[in-house]
């Protein structure tokens, strides 16, 4: 019933056309690998993933595609956005999302039979993230419950020790500004044609813990993959290497049956 009335409501009420910025990297070489779409989690962009893990992706020979939500796009739309980007990639792709972005791919999984699915440090629980962030930063986080700017500190995002211009460069990128129904805690739907779904995330992650981490991951029928001494970006974190580099050697344990 639910899907159908999705369905009913993108009929009824078709979420707008928008531009999307998607960045690509490709490998140097054609390999039997499938697309990888990266959805950046909230206040981040494609830029955050351009950072490190595009070009690390394509070095080892896979496609690698970030998408910049629309500015101010409701979940729906976000979704639609993702959806369509990794509709019209040349083949099955594979999504990745971190933060809100992985409950972004965690809706579109309902809509688009991806190869495979990846929740890094994933925002699934709204009320959980909140009341983290509140307690990590109160002062940064209040202005947001009335509608302004979420302003995420250093000591949230990053538990190594970066450069100071470097996340300063960083958190002045990050324009975060929460929508209520991220706490609705609806349902998520059942994934389309079942992929392998990861869940990566950090002990150390202010935002999302690892309680809200074990339970994403039961919900998928594993465990998380922990990158301890990190924290929420792992992306931009100074190790960032070591979580893509297990997120592609997964990939390749997962997906050599149809790609091979």
């Amino acid at each position: 019933m639910k899907s159908d009335l999705l369905r009913f409501q993108d009929w009824t009420d078709p979420v707008p056309p928008a531009d999307r910025e998607v960045v690509a990297l490709l490998p140097d070489e054609t390999e039997d690998q499938p697309p990888v779409l990266f959805v950046p989690g909230l206040g981040h962009g494609a830029w955050a993933f351009a950072e490190h893990w595009l070009g690390h992706a394509a070095s080892r020979g896979f496609p690698a595609h970030a998408v910049t939500p629309r500015a101010g796009g409701d979940l729906r739309a976000q979704v639609h956005d993702v959806v369509q980007v990794a509709a019209s990639l040349p083949r099955q792709a594979v999504l990745v999302g971190h933060g809100v972005g992985a409950l972004v791919v965690a809706r579109a999984l309902g809509r688009y039979p991806a190869r495979a699915a990846v929740l890094v440090a994933p925002v699934l629980d709204g009320w959980a993230a909140l009341g983290a962030t509140l307690r990590s930063n109160p002062f940064g986080t209040l202005p947001a419950l009335f509608g302004g700017r979420l302003r995420l500190s250093a000591r949230q995002l990053f538990a190594s020790e970066l450069p100071a211009e470097e996340v300063a460069a960083y958190l002045e990128r990050i324009d975060a500004r929460p929508r209520a129904e991220l706490i609705s805690r609806s349902p998520l739907p059942e994934p389309v044609g079942a992929p392998p779904t990861l869940v990566v995330g950090s002990p150390d992650d202010r935002i999302v813990r690892r309680a809200p981490l074990d339970r994403a991951a039961a919900r998928y029928g594993g465990a998380p993959l922990l990158f301890p001494g990190m924290g929420h970006d792992l992306m931009l974190e100074s190790g960032w290497a070591e979580p893509i580099d297990a997120i592609l050697d997964w990939l390749g344990k997962q997906l050599p049956s149809r790609d091979h």
